[in-house]
């Protein structure tokens, strides 16, 4: 399928790395290819490395960026981001001097009705990004016991009826296991008061967006892959991560915040180099989408930008 997908935060987030020329740069998150063509029009000498575990990225990155690939200033590496360190090793990369995450789903992810993201467009569960891992929505949706369910669905959703409606899909697959992308939803709209169904937005959103998260460990991941993107990175190195929902941008703060903070003793007049904090904040308050932006991309409505930069090894 045609990859069309509208980059959020695109100079913003390729701007704070203040990218350097000749510079050694990491694209964890390659999707549309939008960041990587920018921040490559940046680069002379230097390099850029693209991480994606979707064929359809790919392929769409190796059009839109064949001057770059034939020139060879980008190499594509299809896996997933949180084998980042041991991926680029066997490039001989043991040090970046910046890199670059848009975490969530690529819109065409959503677009392609086969790959069972939406909760609006008939499909078979699936969710997965990377399409030959095993796991599915539907061995979570069919197979995980209620417990786990509850346990997705309030942690991942924040939803308030996760129990509700994790019972009544428990009792529908009793009878037959659920199949559809249209048949999750329509039980979990049942599964909620009359009142609920009547407030914005669809209420199947943060069910799918649970589920979404628990078959690609997409948490987990993220948290695996921007440490060791930390330690990478060279001293004054930045890394730039944009978030779309509450857990990603929690995760975020939290590790921006461990690696920026630092116990000074007290009476020590003044703290060692190596007591130092390894980051420093770059933007305290998160950078959001221009009112610009937002009229034209409205995936850009609950974007958040964080920048930090490395100040010791």
């Amino acid at each position: 399928m045609e990859f069309k997908h509208n980059t959020v935060l695109l100079h913003e987030t390729v701007d704070m790395l203040e990218v350097k020329p000749d510079g050694i740069y990491v694209d964890a998150t390659l999707g549309g290819a939008g960041h990587s063509a920018y921040l490559l029009s940046k680069l002379t000498t230097g390099h850029l490395y693209a991480f994606d575990q979707d064929d359809t990225a790919h392929e769409n990155a190796k059009n839109r960026l064949k001057e770059e690939l034939a020139a060879d200033k980008v190499t594509l590496i299809k896996d997933n981001f949180r084998h980042l360190k041991t991926a680029l090793a066997e490039y001989g990369i043991t040090k970046i001097d910046g890199i670059l995450y848009d975490l969530g789903v690529s819109s065409p992810q959503f677009d392609d009705s086969q790959r069972g993201f939406s909760y609006k467009k008939e499909a078979r569960l699936d969710m997965r990004m990377d399409r030959t891992q095993s796991l599915s929505a539907y061995e979570v949706v069919n197979d995980y016991p209620y417990e786990s369910l509850v346990r997705i669905f309030f942690r991942y959703g924040e939803d308030k009826f996760s129990k509700q409606i994790a019972r009544k899909i428990e009792q529908a697959r009793k009878v037959v296991p659920i199949e559809t992308t249209i048949e999750l939803a329509e039980l979990i709209k049942s599964a909620l008061p009359q009142k609920e169904l009547k407030k914005k937005g669809h209420p199947a959103k943060q069910i799918f967006q649970a589920i979404r998260i628990e078959v690609n460990d997409e948490l987990g991941a993220a948290e695996e892959s921007i440490e060791q993107a930390i330690d990478l990175l060279n001293v004054g190195g930045r890394i730039s991560v944009i978030t779309f929902h509450s857990l990603e941008d929690r995760l975020t703060k939290s590790i921006f915040k461990e690696y920026s903070t630092v116990n000074v003793p007290k009476g020590l007049p003044m703290l060692p180099k190596e007591m130092e904090a390894k980051l420093q904040l770059v933007n305290r308050k998160p950078v959001l989408a221009t009112e610009e932006e937002l009229a034209d991309n409205n995936r850009a409505h609950s974007a958040k930008l964080r920048v930090a930069q490395k100040q010791r090894d």
